[in-house]
């Protein structure tokens, strides 16, 4: 599984949408917002599978051994003792991928398309914040250019707001 996630963590986003596009696609015959989830679950998972695979070797063994040692099975050492141990440094993962999902424009060009209204199910175009900022800023229209600019002043502060409320949810001792 390592190695699986290391070699799709390098894949460009752009064939991750070029995946997305053959799988959902061209399968429903229609862009969607299934299908730039499926594109942007592509690019998010190997940074979720590798984070919380680091966050669980993380969790020190003689905390799991004490566990073990007053009585608890296995199954109660992994979800009462090692998840919680290990549940900021999993959600700072989830963070990071989500980051990194947020900004992606790519793959949401091949299959959510773009719309300028509410989706009306999974399987409509969707809008995106990014493709929205793709499509101001590349426009010779001034007005739009400084809309672009604005839109990546919210998409940032919404990446810190996520960071920081998942900083809070997860606050406690170290070991």
């Amino acid at each position: 599984i390592r190695f699986a996630t290391n070699v799709l963590s390098g894949v460009p986003s752009i064939i991750a949408g070029v995946f997305a596009y053959s799988l959902v696609v061209l399968t429903t015959g229609t862009f969607s917002a299934l299908a730039g989830g499926v594109a942007l679950a592509v690019l998010m998972l190997p940074t979720i599978i590798r984070t919380t695979d680091e966050a669980l070797q993380i969790v020190p063994q003689d905390i799991r051994w004490a566990s073990v040692g007053v009585g608890a099975s296995n199954y109660q050492t992994v979800l009462k003792v090692v998840l919680p141990a290990a549940l900021p440094a999993i959600l700072t993962g989830v963070t990071l991928a989500v980051a990194r999902a947020s900004g992606e424009t790519a793959p949401l060009l091949f299959t959510a398309l773009n719309s300028n209204f509410w989706p009306r199910g999974l399987m409509a175009p969707t809008p995106s914040l990014a493709v929205l900022v793709y499509n101001f800023a590349s426009s010779f229209d001034l007005k739009l250019q400084e809309l672009a600019w604005a839109a990546s002043l919210v998409l940032v502060m919404l990446v810190l707001i996520s960071s920081i409320v998942a900083r809070l949810a997860t606050r406690q001792s170290q070991f």
